[in-house]
């Protein structure tokens, strides 16, 4: 985990933060300014969904519910993904909540949050669990904000839920496993994840791995970055350590691997 860290700090401006978890050792493998509150960009549609699933949870709504008014953002790729939604004007609570995540699509976001009470509704049920994520209805707000430490926190509850209750979880894994935003040498399945991002933000909050095979959790974020649109060196180097977590996925994997091979044969 060492070299992800080295990595991350060949940053040369700005603030930037990690935290790896590892199933396996049901532990934090690595971390770097863990208390670092960062703007969410898009990414805090994770959080909306976290909120909403749990008013699903509590009964106040359920998941077949019918969302009407739908218009999906045009600059966005939904599209590409849900090609079969286009001309609806109305979708199941749980079909938007999924389009809200794998399409980064803030259309969808406010028409969900306005059916299920509104933002400070929504805001409220999300800081009862975590006091430090701040969510608007305007995602480039830098009131859009949240601590790294309590973001993966939020993750895990996200990928923990689904484990145990795969029924309520499902709209919000569903997004996270279709959204696009492949990145060169990490197999697109063993990348399930929402990113954010701003001029001079970057936000990844993911699952990196075999999602059944006790993968990584991983949140990473970067502010005060120079202008993203004009210098792609802080890109490069957060793209980079993307693939050296996946690394050591695949070594945490083979290391699994050899390990019950061993046992195996202790067996004899």
């Amino acid at each position: 985990m060492e070299k992800v860290l080295e990595k991350l700090k060949e940053l040369e401006s700005g603030e930037v933060g990690i935290i790896i978890y590892s199933n396996v050792k049901q532990d934090i493998l690595s971390s770097l300014n863990k208390g670092l509150l960062v703007p969410l960009a898009s990414a805090a549609k994770v959080a909306i969904a976290f909120g909403i699933t749990k008013l699903v949870e509590e009964r106040h709504y359920k998941w077949t519910d019918i969302v009407e008014d739908i218009i999906l953002n045009p600059e966005e790729d939904s599209k590409e993904v849900y090609p079969h939604f286009q001309s609806r004007d109305n979708l199941a609570l749980q079909e938007a909540l999924e389009v809200m995540i794998a399409c980064h699509d803030s259309f969808v976001a406010d028409r969900i949050v306005q059916f299920c009470g509104g933002w400070e509704m929504i805001n409220n049920k999300i800081k009862s669990y975590f006091k430090n994520i701040n969510i608007t209805q305007n995602p480039r707000d830098i009131d859009n904000h949240g601590e790294l430490s309590e973001i993966l926190e939020l993750l895990q509850l996200i990928y923990q839920g689904y484990k145990t209750d795969p029924d309520l979880w499902i709209p919000v894994i569903n997004g996270l496993v279709r959204q696009r935003g492949d990145i060169e040498g990490i197999p697109s399945h063993f990348l399930n994840h929402m990113s954010g991002g701003l001029d001079n933000v970057v936000v990844y909050i993911g699952i990196m791995g075999e999602f059944s095979k006790d993968p990584l959790l991983f949140v990473l974020g970067a502010k005060e970055l120079p202008n993203r649109y004009k210098e792609k060196l802080a890109d490069e180097i957060i793209i980079d350590a993307m693939k050296l977590i996946y690394d050591e996925y695949c070594n945490q994997e083979v290391k699994l691997e050899n390990k019950n091979l061993s046992n195996s044969y202790s067996g004899y």
